[in-house]
């Protein structure tokens, strides 16, 4: 009867060491922009099918200084952070040659500036200035706060907008933000007053990254539609 009770510890020990293992380890980045933590965290605290460990930037991009970096299957991205070091980039970089997913959320469209690599590794770009690109003048993006969005799927299929259909978020626009063309769009609002596109999602190096416009505050952390999106994306930038 021992042996048997010690069997059954034995495996139950096991399963929940399998279980374990087989939810996506992510690394949720913040730093550089506040945000309402509690109700934002919510999200991936609800998530059944995650791990998720908090890594907050101050002025450097201290996240890309872990030691346990590459072990994580996602990056979640919403720091808007500025600074990083060469050895920084290096070790960011390293995350596409490893296939490490990334999930790229709101305001993370304005990190790094001055390091043009990361826009082509987003898809895009918010310009906290003016640029000139091929001889255009792009100005400044912009915002606004607490609009009523409906957002169109523009493909019902992929496994990103999987289970979603049309729907109507309370959230923050952006304007002016210039989109590569290689990414595919996912989603888009018809709202005259935000840029057209609010999703997409290419391949960059062996690793798949999303990027969701959506995600300002409380209002949107709480819509089930945008949860369903930040899970759906993990999952597909985890490749499970």
């Amino acid at each position: 009867m021992r042996s048997y009770a010690i069997l059954v510890l034995l495996t139950l020990a096991a399963g929940a060491a399998f279980a374990a293992e087989a939810k996506t380890r992510v690394l949720v980045v913040t730093g550089g922009h506040g945000f309402q933590q509690e109700p934002f965290f919510k999200i991936f605290e609800d998530n059944p099918e995650i791990s998720f460990t908090k890594a907050s930037q101050g002025k450097s991009s201290e996240a890309y200084d872990r030691e346990d970096l590459l072990s994580y299957d996602v990056i979640v991205l919403y720091d808007m952070t500025q600074g990083m070091t060469d050895k920084q980039k290096k070790n960011f970089l390293s995350l596409f040659d490893e296939g490490v997913g990334l999930v790229a959320l709101h305001h993370c469209l304005a990190s790094y500036q001055a390091w043009p690599e990361f826009e082509k590794i987003i898809g895009g770009k918010y310009l906290l200035k003016p640029e000139t690109r091929n001889g255009k003048q792009l100005p400044t993006s912009g915002y606004q706060h607490g609009l009523d969005l409906t957002v169109n799927i523009l493909q019902k299929d992929h496994p990103i907008t999987r289970g979603l259909d049309t729907f109507v978020i309370h959230d923050e626009i952006y304007t002016h933000c210039p989109i590569a063309e290689g990414p595919t769009k996912r989603l888009k609002t018809t709202n005259p007053k935000s840029m057209p596109y609010m999703g997409w999602c290419h391949t960059y190096r062996k690793s798949r990254v999303a990027y969701l416009q959506g995600g300002h505050d409380k209002r949107a952390y709480e819509n089930p539609n945008f949860r369903k999106l930040v899970a759906n994306a993990i999952r597909w930038a985890a490749r499970k």
